[in-house]
């Protein structure tokens, strides 16, 4: 053969393109100019290099005298390409993947599939971490994000009364262990409004609180200083030298004006959970089906609020509708403004803490006594179960002591009318809160999974034409997964309203629920 012929001595240019890099190149942290579109997925053309400037990548018609392979991640373009084995670029896990991953790092996952139960794998993959990512994004939009409570508390460190507008003489909420003032504070350049807390006499102290870390369900601090209480607030309560005046329409000015710790928080209460249940009655009469959802809901919070509290080795200071408070979403869906403040989902907050380690829970009440005295068993696990069992009852209206509870029989507790679809799962849930017998008790977790349940499914009627198996409930899991993902989809395309907190709950809930706990869940609440 011939032999080929010597190279050209006038330089060559560089080649017309690079091999096509991937998203770490073109990703959201450096968007290209096409990037805006989410229906983009064409790499863009690489720049052209000017005639001349030295190349470190040979290009196409140059002959080449090892083998050839392309850049990988982490190799830049200055640096030579290794002549041994080829390193095989790692494929993307589905969560990492988006709408905008490019065909190349597509191709190197969906390539070892090789039937369509791989594939459902992944598209699985993908919905389960897509609904990890909203639901962060929605828990972000109710409790704001963590960098601005960050700022906040150090714009707020040192400050007083002196620093603090005060909107409202009275307060706008009385819990059973503090008053709530409306204060304003000026935030880069924009009045925001705060709660200002003023711990009643006698109360524990609450500094355990500012270490809880964020949760929907538990009342942040983001300052607190100890000063003179103002002249110009009005205490309708009792606080030591405080009496009411002689006409009775306003209480009295303080003789003197206590030292008092003050809590700043950015949730602003407008009720407890006591005075939504006494402003309920019409409600749960005329919207049975409405109300106990409410009450689901409600619950469902105190729950996964105790969950966060366990896992902090932190217990509630008194779990009683007085000392939980409800706070309005910031972002009210369009379809409920003008509506009844009582028929919108308001968060609920536990408010009142102490740290289990350091002593036990305090005894507000002389029923939690005698419970105590009867039941020679570490409070605060058992009486969370014991006082959400409670809560059922006086959130649905019907009369019931701690005392009385415990004396009956688990099968003779106060009747609970059946008026909707979700009177007898709360009724069985109250049962099994409130078992004489405590190793029959259901857990906070259990009980958090049963009002999941009620709310959201699997219901009675899908075992009613097949049986309960595992397999079952997995492919139920797995198509509301897909259909809740679809109806986020509709609503951001349409005029739905933006996810608010029943869409994050929701959210929860079919992120973290497998077929095992759901088997589990059905067996306590079906049975």
């Amino acid at each position: 053969d011939p032999l080929p012929p010597p190279l050209p001595k006038k330089q060559l240019q560089r080649a017309e393109s690079l091999p096509e890099q991937g998203p770490s190149r073109y990703g959201q942290d450096n968007p290209t100019p096409w990037a805006g579109s989410i229906l983009y997925t064409i790499p863009p053309p690489h720049p052209r290099h000017e005639e001349g400037v030295p190349s470190s990548i040979p290009p196409r018609d140059r002959p080449s005298w090892g083998s050839k392979k392309p850049l990988t991640k982490s190799q830049s373009l200055g640096e030579p390409v290794a002549r041994s084995s080829p390193q095989k670029v790692p494929s993307p896990s589905p969560a990492e993947l988006t709408f905008r991953t490019v065909d190349g790092e597509l191709g190197q996952l969906l390539q070892p599939l090789e039937s369509l139960a791989g594939v459902c794998r992944v598209v699985l993959g993908c919905q389960a971490a897509a609904l990890a990512r909203l639901s962060a994004r929605i828990q972000e939009e109710l409790v704001g994000p963590e960098e601005r409570q960050q700022l906040l508390e150090a714009e707020l460190a040192g400050k007083s009364w002196a620093a603090l507008s005060i909107l409202d003489r009275e307060p706008c909420c009385e819990s059973g262990d503090a008053w709530y003032f409306r204060v304003g504070f000026t935030f880069e350049q924009t009045q925001l409004v705060f709660a200002a807390k003023v711990p009643k006499l006698g109360c524990p102290s609450l500094g355990v609180q500012s270490s809880l870390g964020t949760h929907c369900s538990i009342q942040r601090l983001i300052g607190r200083f100890t000063d003179l209480l103002p002249q110009e607030l009005v205490l309708p309560g009792s606080l030591g030298e405080q009496s009411w005046s002689r006409s009775g329409k306003e209480p009295a000015r303080l003789a003197t004006h206590p030292v008092l710790q003050v809590l700043i928080s950015p949730e602003v209460p407008y009720q407890t959970l006591a005075g939504f249940v006494k402003g309920s009655h019409s409600l749960h009469r005329t919207s049975p089906g409405h109300y106990e959802r409410l009450a689901c809901l409600l619950l469902l919070q105190v729950c996964m609020g105790l969950e966060h509290l366990r896992a902090q080795n932190v217990g509630q200071g008194d779990l009683c509708p007085e000392n939980l408070l409800l706070v309005r979403c910031p972002c009210l869906p369009r379809s409920q403004q003008d509506k009844e403040a009582s028929l919108s989902l308001p968060r609920l907050l536990i408010s009142s803490f102490f740290k289990v380690k350091d002593k036990r829970r305090p005894c507000s009440t002389s029923q939690e006594q005698d419970w105590r005295q009867g039941l020679a068993a570490p409070p605060s696990p058992v009486a969370d179960e014991l006082n959400v069992g409670m809560l059922i009852y006086q959130i649905l209206h019907v009369d019931i002591s701690l005392e009385n509870a415990l004396g009956f029989r688990s099968n003779r507790l106060p009747e609970i009318p059946s008026l909707s679809i979700y009177s007898t799962g709360l009724k069985r849930l109250a049962m099994l809160l409130l078992h004489r017998d405590p190793c029959k008790r259901v857990s906070i977790e259990q009980a958090r999974s049963i009002l999941q349940v009620l709310l959201w499914g699997p219901r009675q009627e899908l075992f009613a034409r097949s049986k309960k198996t595992l397999a079952l409930l997995q492919s139920w899991v797995e198509v509301k997964r897909a259909l809740l993902l679809l109806k986020f989809a509709e609503n951001s395309a349409g005029a739905g309203a933006s996810p608010g907190l029943e869409e994050w709950l929701c959210c929860q809930y079919f992120k973290d629920i497998t077929e095992h706990t759901l088997y589990q869940v059905t067996q306590a609440l079906y049975a």
